[in-house]
């Protein structure tokens, strides 16, 4: 399984970016599976589903199914977020993990920046990062490439992972 991260602020368009390769690798034959880091209050359930009902009454662990799709959720209360190596062995084998949130994990990265968010560039700070995506000029010694291009992130993405 090749892993390969996407780090920027929010609002620099890492979503939208990734929404647009996903679909260029599952074309290719390759299976995509994605981790994305949220927010700490987030939840997929809704109040009144059974399985919202289930995990307030107490159970740590809760998987619906059906079949179409399973999701598997854990409570944590108030036990410490395993690291990010304990996450990504959850994952079923797949050609290519996507990871998106995780700032400082050690995999190779792309940071995507935008000048409108007003932060600073992540990339010198971060050896594991191996290139740019931007919409304007960005001074820096790695590969710069086009964030409007996703033909082209794509290419140079499977070129880095040797998945071409």
């Amino acid at each position: 399984m090749k892993t390969f991260g996407f780090a920027g602020w929010s609002g620099s368009g890492k979503t939208t970016l990734i929404e647009k390769l996903i679909p260029r690798f599952a074309s290719r034959g390759l299976k995509v599976s994605l981790i994305k880091h949220a927010h700490h209050a987030f939840d997929v359930d809704h109040p009144g589903k059974d399985s919202y009902r289930h995990r307030h009454a107490g159970a740590a662990e809760i998987l619906v199914t059906s079949s179409r799709r399973w999701v598997l959720m854990h409570e944590l209360r108030g036990a410490h977020e395993p690291p990010f190596e304990e996450q990504v062995k959850r994952f079923s084998p797949c050609d290519l993990l996507l990871v998106e949130g995780f700032k400082f994990a050690p995999i190779p990265k792309l940071e995507v920046w935008r000048a409108e968010t007003g932060e600073a560039l992540l990339h010198p700070n971060d050896p594991h990062i191996v290139a740019v995506a931007s919409d304007s000029k960005v001074e820096t010694k790695l590969p710069l490439l086009d964030l409007n291009d996703d033909a082209g992130i794509a290419k140079f993405l499977l070129g880095h992972l040797k998945l071409a």
